[in-house]
C-alpha cells in the first residue's frame, strides 16, 4: 500500500488533462461537483455514483459508552454520521488491485 492521497488538485489536473478544460475551469468543475455532493448529504439525501458507491447519512441514537481506561460510563449524544457503501464493481476493482 502507498501513502499517496488523491487530492482536489489531483482531480482538477485529471479533468484538465483528460477533458481539456483550463486549469481554473477544471478546479471550478471539481469544486462544483463536491459542493453538490456535500449539499445533498447535509440535507439528508443519499448520493449514488454508479459503479462507485453510495454515500448516505445515518442517524445514531444516544447511548451509554464506557471509557476503556477508567471503566467510567460516558453518555454519547445522538448524532448524524456519514456512511459509504462501495458498489460491487468497486469492491471487485479494489480486490483485483490487491493481487499484484
Amino acid at each position: 500500500m502507498t501513502d499517496k492521497t488523491l487530492t482536489r488538485m489531483d482531480l482538477s489536473d485529471a479533468v484538465h488533462t483528460q477533458v481539456g478544460l483550463s486549469r481554473n475551469e477544471s478546479a471550478d468543475l471539481v469544486e462544483s461537483v463536491l459542493q453538490h455532493i456535500s449539499d445533498a448529504l447535509v440535507s439528508g439525501e443519499s448520493v449514488k455514483v454508479s459503479s462507485f458507491g453510495t454515500f448516505s447519512i445515518r442517524d445514531k441514537a444516544a447511548r451509554v459508552g464506557r471509557n476503556p481506561k477508567t471503566g467510567e460510563e460516558v453518555p454519547i449524544h445522538p448524532r448524524r454520521v456519514l456512511t459509504f457503501r462501495p458498489s460491487h464493481l468497486m469492491k471487485d476493482k479494489v480486490a483485483a488491485g490487491n493481487k499484484t
